[in-house]
């Protein structure tokens, strides 16, 4: 007895051992090292300065709560609420500092962003386009988990016996910033190396260090000055192999190449923003023309150089009826709209940059109007800050989107580069690109027919795509078809309306017709193509513009240039008379016309009517009655037999069992299964099952004096030389039908339910008994 007491004893003694200097500066030197790479996954998702700042503050916070929680053994709980309260004090001011007074104090508003932001922060950044910075409160997802990590994962290093075990906290931190960071890799291999290594170099240390615990407590003895020594000498080696995992890390840093693409969570996660929920605008081309909205004033811009288009959309997807934004599947070219927090990183794009400010007017539409490519969006006014939590930009397609809309009176700032266009002579050179576009599909024949005859003669891509262009601006001609005075036009550009426009005697349409068939048409010669819609500025209303201004072009992709902006539409001029469609009518001879054939009088062909009496349609009301209910019941009743399902295989499987009991091939065999079978209804009913209890045993707890007497009966059986009859078989399952009774009797009908779907009894019953029929005899 003196034994089993003393040993709490000394590990009561253990616990309260004060924390060593040396030990808790070498741990929290290894930790800070893990949580530091582990933070460092998280770099890619911010880039800024303010990551810095959060994820040191939250280090520095968590050290100081594990330490103190060490120092003065606080609980599980009082740990974790020092934790919230520590969290909701400096996670304001570290993670949210827009929304802290002066910078420091916590605000209400700051404490919900802040709380917010633990559970909604983290679905925000994967439809946000990275880096993020300070935007908004998504700095809290980082801040919250580095701060956890630390708290968690030093406390359990400083005061486990298993300290290595702290290194799981900073792996997450680690795990999580990968997977909610960009596609392209950023060193995650280099960082997820260096993790390792000084893992492994913690769980060495703290082996060793228990190691010499051990010896030292067998000993009994242990000079201070020795020590002190050995901690140093710890320390210096810990320090030296921190060192050297750091160069490691670096060097395997340099060799890793970064850019590789990588599964994360954002190419998973569900866009909010699918272009095909949206109509095109494209199909809304010929809106902006009548009605009298060509004279009404959609934007006012300024800062708009010479020849600068307003982009609304871009469309890379047609199915034979719309050219669209977008197709929502992976092969796809665009349709991948994510929020811009700050700016798009252009650092590689070539063009003159451009500030350009935007009011609107009487536009409408989720599409917001924006020029070249862009690189930020500031929005103005009372409701910016409203303008810029909705707004979302499709990086690869250049088109921007705000949910909602916007309206009368919104103003916004867009800063972008504007690409320089290759000059006539480059285009001819050009070849054509790799980016990918959606098939188009139902593209008529009179496509590739126009093709043939524009490019016959020309032996490069460039020069065909020339010919192309040339070729309908040669032959078009405009008209929307709106005014009286113009030539029909009809709207649309589906599979007929542009194999109507190639194949008419006059070639007349608008820019809806002639975008969407240059699109198709170079994209036979083999250039990835989509259809941009927009306003190009008049130089007769300076600064203003109206719904006349409305246009549509293409842009090709090539190797060279990449993305190049090509407009294929005819200028205006007069519309000839159209030819005639038959201006030679062949004369053909006449021949005899043959008299019609004599037709009997109807009033003498008269079929006598069928007087006999067809019988009634039979009523089907009943059946619709039927019907209904069925249609009405049939999911009610799925529903419940899903539901009730696992219980009816728990009954089933009873009913297996028994079956395969009763039905034994020896008599033997039917009276152990008899035993067997009230055995596990008796369990099944709440009677202890009493291990190794013999099966008189088991018959006295049940109290039954049947159950006695079917325990004498299975034992005899078994334990005898005599030859069991297949009679005496018979009577054992009579009587067990007896004792069932019993043993409901007293019971509700709720227990009795449950006693038929309890597993209690199922436990050691093998599956393959029950599937295979087969039994072995106990």
């Amino acid at each position: 007895m003196s034994t089993r007491t003393a040993a709490p004893a000394r590990g009561r003694t253990r616990t309260r051992e004060r924390l060593r200097p040396l030990f808790a500066v070498t741990t929290i030197l290894i930790f800070w090292a893990l949580i530091a790479i582990g933070a460092a996954g998280f770099w890619p998702v911010y880039r800024d300065l303010s990551f810095v700042v959060a994820a040191g503050g939250a280090v520095l916070v968590g050290t100081l709560l594990a330490v103190v929680a060490a120092v003065f053994r606080w609980r599980a709980w009082a740990l974790m609420l020092a934790a919230f309260l520590a969290f909701l004090a400096t996670g304001v001011p570290l993670a949210v500092p827009s929304q802290a007074a002066r910078g420091v104090v916590p605000t209400v508003e700051g404490l919900t962003s802040l709380v917010s932001g633990v559970a909604l922060g983290w679905r925000q950044l994967l439809t946000i386009t990275l880096p993020v910075g300070d935007y908004q409160a998504l700095l809290v997802p980082a801040f919250a988990s580095i701060l956890v990590a630390t708290v968690v994962g030093l406390s359990v290093g400083l005061r486990a016996r298993h300290g290595e075990l702290g290194a799981i906290p900073p792996a997450v931190v680690l795990v999580l910033g990968i997977a909610f960071g960009p596609e392209r890799a950023a060193f995650g291999g280099a960082l997820a190396g260096g993790a390792l290594a000084i893992t492994l170099i913690w769980c060495v240390w703290r082996r060793a260090a228990r190691r010499r615990e051990a010896v030292r407590r067998l000993l009994g003895s242990s000079a201070a000055a020795s020590e002190r020594s050995l901690g140093t000498r710890s320390l210096a080696a810990a320090l030296a192999i921190l060192l050297l995992a750091g160069a490691g890390s670096g060097v395997a840093a340099v060799q890793l190449a970064p850019g590789v693409p990588r599964a994360v969570l954002r190419t998973a996660v569900v866009q909010p923003v699918d272009p095909r929920d949206y109509a095109s605008p494209l199909a809304a081309f010929r809106g902006y023309l009548k009605d009298g909205a060509d004279e009404d004033t959609m934007l006012r811009v300024s800062g708009l150089g010479e020849g600068q288009r307003i982009r609304i959309a871009t469309l890379d997807a047609y199915d034979g009826v719309v050219y669209r934004s977008g197709t929502g599947n992976a092969d796809g070219g665009s349709g991948s709209f994510v929020r811009v927090p700050t700016s798009l990183d252009r650092s590689g794009d070539q063009g003159q940059p451009i500030s350009v400010s935007i009011q609107v007017a009487d536009y409408r539409g989720v599409w917001l109007p924006t020029v070249g490519d862009l690189t930020s969006v500031d929005f103005s006014g009372s409701d910016a800050e409203a303008l810029r939590g909705r707004f979302y930009y499709d990086r690869v397609s250049g088109t921007g989107a705000v949910l909602g809309g916007v309206g009368a009176g919104d103003s916004y700032r867009v800063d972008a580069i504007e690409p320089s266009t290759p000059t006539a002579v480059q285009l001819a050179a050009a070849t054509p690109g790799s980016a990918r576009v959606p098939a188009a599909k139902s593209v008529p024949d009179a496509v590739g027919t126009r093709v043939e005859e524009y490019t016959a003669g020309q032996s490069t891509p460039g020069r065909q795509l020339q010919a192309v262009l040339d070729g309908l601006r040669r032959d078009g001609y405009i008209s929307h078809g709106i005014e009286p005075t113009e030539p029909p036009s009809r709207s649309g550009h589906s599979a007929e309306r542009i194999s109507d426009l190639l194949t008419s005697p006059l070639m007349i349409g608008d820019a809806e017709q002639y975008a969407v068939a240059a699109s198709l048409m170079a994209r036979q010669i083999g250039f990835p193509t989509r259809v941009v819609v927009g306003f190009v500025p008049s130089d007769e209303h300076p600064g203003v513009i109206l719904g006349s201004d409305i246009s549509a072009w293409i842009e090709v992709n090539t190797a060279e240039y990449g993305w190049v902006s090509l407009d294929p539409v005819p200028e205006v001029r007069p519309i000839p008379e159209a030819p005639p469609q038959d201006p030679t009518q062949i004369s053909r001879p006449q021949t005899p016309v043959e008299p019609p054939p004599d037709e009997p009088d109807p009033r003498t062909t008269q079929k006598t009517p069928d007087t006999t009496q067809q019988p009634d349609a039979p009523d089907d009301a009943w059946l619709q009655v039927i019907l209904a209910v069925l249609r009405i019941a049939g999911p009610i009743a799925l529903l419940l037999g899903l539901l009730a399902s696992p219980f009816l295989v728990v009954v089933a499987a009873k009913a297996r069992r028994r079956r395969l009991r009763r039905r034994a091939r020896r008599p033997l065999d039917r009276i152990s299964g008899a035993w067997d079978e009230f055995r596990d209804a008796a369990i099944d009913r709440g009677f202890a099952d009493i291990p190794a209890a013999t099966r008189t045993e088991f018959a006295e707890s049940v109290g039954l004096a049947q159950s006695r007497t079917l325990a004498a009966v299975a034992d005899r059986a078994v334990f005898s030389s005599d030859v069991v009859e297949p009679a005496e078989a018979e009577r054992m399952w009579r009587a067990l039908r007896e004792l069932d009774n019993s043993l409901d009797r007293g019971l509700t009908r709720w227990q009795r339910i449950r006693a038929r779907i309890s597993l209690r009894s199922l436990g050691g019953y093998s599956v393959r008994r029950l599937l295979r029929g087969r039994r072995t005899r106990r």
